[in-house]
């Protein structure tokens, strides 16, 4: 079985909880969180944040390719108003 890797994108409660009950399934290999918050920090495991804003459309599509993830979630509103879903849909 095929294990996947999925970004959070977010900072807030509703990303950490998301991160949280993905990273318990047993399908699910890794849950990187951009840039994630102090929760995620901490909850270790297969949860992990990295340093990229959640609103940086760029580099998130760039980590999601460099990182292969295969779903990505975005818990803020802005990153889809400006764009978020074309731009992954497009890589």
């Amino acid at each position: 079985m095929n294990l996947t890797r999925i970004l959070v994108a977010g900072t807030g409660g509703r990303e950490h909880a998301l991160a949280w009950k993905l990273a318990q399934s047993p399908r699910v290999a890794q849950v990187l969180v951009a840039p994630g918050n102090g929760g995620t920090a901490l909850a270790g495991g297969k949860i992990g944040n990295v340093p990229i804003a959640a609103d940086d459309i760029a580099m998130l599509v760039r980590l999601a390719k460099d990182e292969n993830i295969e779903l990505v979630v975005v818990g803020p509103e802005a990153p889809l108003a400006a764009g978020a879903v074309d731009a992954f849909r497009a890589s």
